[in-house]
């Protein structure tokens, strides 16, 4: 099994920042694909932007140039810098990972409120 935790959410004015962080535990060989998640009440969950083991990168439209993840092999944990905040931007994010390009794994959600 995998187990994934996730950190970094709250509240936050607009244009401010927030990093949320998500460490995976457990069986992680054959994890591949690192990414974070986002539904708003009322909307389906999006890809807000993922990271390969080798580094690849990929963003939604809304929020590149804003948001960057990265990724600590070391510490098997990825992260979601959110910068220049938006009132859209209010979600609960969810972590996922998936192995083997198959089967995915996902965290219980944080919620980040943008809100002045």
């Amino acid at each position: 099994q995998v187990q994934l935790v996730e950190s970094g959410g709250g509240l936050v004015q607009p244009g401010g920042s927030l990093r949320l962080s998500c460490a995976v535990s457990g069986n992680i060989f054959g994890i591949k694909t690192w990414g974070w998640y986002r539904q708003a009440l009322g909307k389906q969950r999006e890809l807000v932007a993922s990271i390969t083991n080798d580094g690849n990168t990929n963003y939604a439209g809304s929020v590149k140039g804003r948001f960057t993840i990265s990724r600590d092999s070391a510490k098997n944990t990825v992260y979601l810098q959110m910068n220049n905040l938006r009132v859209r931007d209010t979600a609960v994010y969810y972590c996922k990972v998936t192995r083997f390009n198959t089967y995915d794994y996902w965290g219980q959600g944080i919620q980040v409120t943008v809100s002045s």
